[in-house]
This record gives structure tokens, sequence and C-alpha cells, in this order.
């Protein structure tokens, strides 16, 4: 063998000589055996390529699956923004798709999963820090906890946004609400990816204490500043718990310091201050309807009636932009709203404001409102109540719903103008019911308390 080393080092160097010696070396058996292989090709394309039965043309299992992943990674590499923008609607439509009320057991407990999986790649990110090789049991999905990190925040701060928007009807609080979305859009950046674990521990630190606002609510049956306070302070205690985690894999007091005690910390203070000044709104309560009427009567013990006067004609456009309240003397405006507590709240006062835009001295009111006590009863419509003022005047207006602290909860801005008719007016019947959060017209009431009436009867008659 050791005497033939020389030769097959010879044939070898010759080989290679006339591969890389152009196309005129090649010779005419190299272009024969080029179209031999190519005929070969087409006549079995199929079953070489695709992996499937000789002749069927059928891809089988495996080869489907490689190409879809294949077709997968290079969109990943070709779109990287394409690639978030998915993400973020991926996350944000599947809570408007599956939002629910805030006291559901099961929302509950999905998003208190979603901030332990939060947490838990936070930690470790940084025990397997980028170009570490992570342990075999994560190896296949660790490619893919930018997307799942991504995903779950996005979930996590759209499911808040939803719930915030209707716990207020407020400027301020709705400036809060655009910033919760303008972090979902940073966080789908490329720019804040690249901060490190700052943004993250800002994201982190936030949803912990907006998801303890909406826990800690339904699990005590009462709201107010003392229960938001004690959910910033069990929001400081997960940021200090996620320092002392931290600190096992990278002791350094300085990066410590600055990428989770300021940021973390820092968002607690932040959000306290903005419930002192009522940026942020009440949760959990939240009105579920509102209206203006002419009139508010309670014929029975479910069932609301609410009149008002529609003068717009459609083939009229003078009718289109008039007064919102047209008043004739003696009528009052009233404001029915339904607001909803979970279930099992304590009963809580609210108070109802009118404001009057006056000419001379703006926004003004009179008295401190109406205030009364509502309760929880436990339907998805809520509590029903209305409230009414006798100080009408024409301009415009402004009733306020808010709690006793004085926290906005709804607002309906409305004109009002004299009606110099005299004309009988015709008024527009609804009839709010227990189990349907909005107005029922006449005839729909009427078909559905036909039945309740008929078994009445039956029991009279059985009676």
């Amino acid at each position: 063998m050791t005497a033939m080393d020389p030769v097959n080092t010879t044939t070898e160097k010759q080989t290679r000589t006339a591969d890389t010696s152009g196309g005129s070396a090649q010779g005419p058996s190299a272009y024969a055996d080029a179209s031999l292989a190519g005929a070969l090709k087409d006549r079995t394309p199929q079953a070489a390529d695709a992996g499937g039965p000789a002749g069927t043309g059928q891809p089988s299992g495996a080869a489907t699956a490689a190409t879809f992943m294949a077709k997968l990674l290079d969109f990943r590499a070709r779109y990287p923004k394409g690639e978030m923008a998915l993400f973020f609607c991926g996350g944000f439509v599947y809570d408007v798709l599956s939002q629910s009320r805030i006291d559901d057991r099961l929302t509950l407990a999905q998003n208190f999963l979603y901030l332990l999986v939060l947490a838990g790649l936070l930690l470790l990110e940084q025990r397997y820090p980028e170009g570490a090789t992570p342990p075999k049991v994560l190896a296949r999905v660790w490619r893919w906890r930018e997307e799942c990190v991504h995903f779950l925040f996005g979930s996590l701060l759209s499911v808040f946004m939803l719930l915030l928007f209707k716990s207020t009807s407020g400027v301020m609080p709705y400036l809060f609400v655009a910033s919760l979305f303008a972090l979902l859009v940073a966080n789908e950046l490329p720019r804040f990816r690249a901060a490190g674990p700052v943004i993250r521990v800002v994201l982190l630190s936030l949803c912990v204490t907006i998801y303890l606002s909406c826990l800690l609510p339904v699990l005590i049956g009462r709201m107010g500043f003392w229960v938001f306070l004690l959910a910033v302070a069990l929001g400081c205690a997960s940021v200090y718990g996620l320092m002392r985690l931290v600190r096992r894999w990278n002791p350094d007091a300085q990066f410590l310091v600055r990428n989770v005690a300021i940021p973390g910390f820092g968002v607690q203070g932040a959000l306290l201050m903005l419930y002192l000044i009522g940026v942020i709104p009440p949760l959990p309560v939240n009105v579920q309807f509102a209206g203006l009427y002419h009139d508010v009567k309670r014929i029975s013990p479910q069932v609301y009636q609410l009149s008002s006067v529609d003068d717009v004609v459609w083939y009229r456009p003078t009718t289109w932009f008039g007064p919102d309240f047209l008043a004739r003397q003696g009528d009052k405006p009233y404001y029915f709203f339904r607001i909803f507590a979970p279930k099992g709240f304590a009963p809580y006062k609210v108070r109802v404001r009118w404001y009057h835009d006056h000419p001379d001295q703006g926004w003004t009111t009179t008295g401190n409102g109406f205030l009364t006590t509502v309760s929880s009863n436990g339907t998805d419509g809520g509590y029903r109540y209305f409230a009414t003022t006798s100080t009408l005047k024409p301009g415009n207006w402004r009733v306020v719903l808010e709690t006793e602290a004085g926290h906005e909860i709804h607002r309906l801005s409305f004109s009002v103008g004299l009606d110099e008719r005299s004309a009988t007016r015709e008024f527009v019947r609804e009839y709010s019911v227990l189990k349907e959060v909005a107005p029922l017209s006449a005839e729909e009431w009427q078909k559905r308390r036909k039945p309740d009436e008929k078994s009445g009867l039956r029991q009279e008659q059985a009676l």
C-alpha cells in the first residue's frame, strides 16, 4: 500500500488539472455523460426530487415539511419587517377576537402564564447570552425566542390597552392608552430589540403591575387608591426578585442597576404618579352603554323605558347638523348608563357631573354633582341607572361619570337648542332590559315580552 500511494497522488493531481483546464479539456465523452444525466433526470424528476413513489409526482411528507421550512426561513430572511408586522398583528387580532370579561378566570390564568413565560425567557437570555449554546432541551425552539417574546408582549399589551380603553373616555387616559400602543409598536422595532434587556424589563414591569391592578380588585371586590398601591408594591417586589435571579449569572452591580433596577422601579413610580393625577382609569369598572334622552321611566323591575325625539330627516339636509337635544319649556336631559363591575364586587359610589360651556367663564358646573351607590348584578350589561339636571341652557354641554375619588369613567358631550315649534312631538321609545346591553326597539321588545306574558297568564289561570 505504501508503494502505491505516489501513483494515487499523481493520478489525483492529473484529474484536478483536467477538471480545471477549461471546457476544451473535457472532450466529447464529458458532453455525452452530461446529456445522459439530463435525460435520466427528465424521465424521473418526481421520484428523485420529491421523494415520493416513482412516477406518481406526489411529494412525501418529509419533503413537504422541508420545503415549507425552507420557504419560512427564506421569508424571515427576505422580509424581517413583514415578520415583525405578522407577529404584531397576530397577537393584537388574537386578543381582540378572544376579548372576554375582566373577571374571566381563564383569561386571568392565561395572562399569568404569559408573564411567567416572559420572565423565564428574560432570565434564560441572561443565562445564555448571544453566542452561548443553550441546553439540548431548548436547542430546537431557542431560535424562536424573539418571536415568542414579541408575540406575548404584544398580546398582553393589547389586552390591557383594550381594557383601559373601555374603562375611560377622557383625553388624558386616552393618551396613556396611546402610549401603550406606542410600546406595542416599539416592541417590534429592531432598534429597541438591540437595546438589550432594558426595554424588556420596562415592558415586563409595566405588564405585571397592570395585570395586578386588574386582578386584585376582582379578588378583593373593591377598588381605590390602596388597591392600586398594593399592585404597585407587588410590582416592585417582582422587579426585586428579578434582580436577585439575574444576579446569579451576572453579578455586575452596575449592569443590574442600569438594566433592571432603574427601568423596573422607574415604571412603578411613573404608574403611581399617573394614577394620582387621574391618567390611569379606574379598573375594573367600565360603562357598557350610555345615552341622552328626553325621559327615562322604570316601568318594571327589569325594564326601563327610554324616550327621545329624533328630528333628523334624511332628505332634509338642514336637519342633519342641528342640536343634539332640542328642548322645550320644562324639558330635562336624562343621562342613562349601564356600568359593569365584576361579579361579587362590593357596592361603590359614582358621581354624575353636568358641565356647561359658559361664553365668558368656560366649562362650569353647579354643586358637587349627583352621588349615588351602585352595585354589581353579575350580568355582562352591568348596573343601570340615570341622572338628570334642571339647569338646562342652550349651548354646549358635557356630562361626566366618575368615581367618588374623581377618576373619570365616562363622558358624553352634546349640544342644546331651543325647540320653538308648537306641533306635537313624536317620541321614539326604546326599552332597556336586564340581559341586553343596547336598548331594544319597541317592536323588538314587544316580540320578546309576549312569551313572558303568555306564561304569566297560564300561571294565573292555574291558580
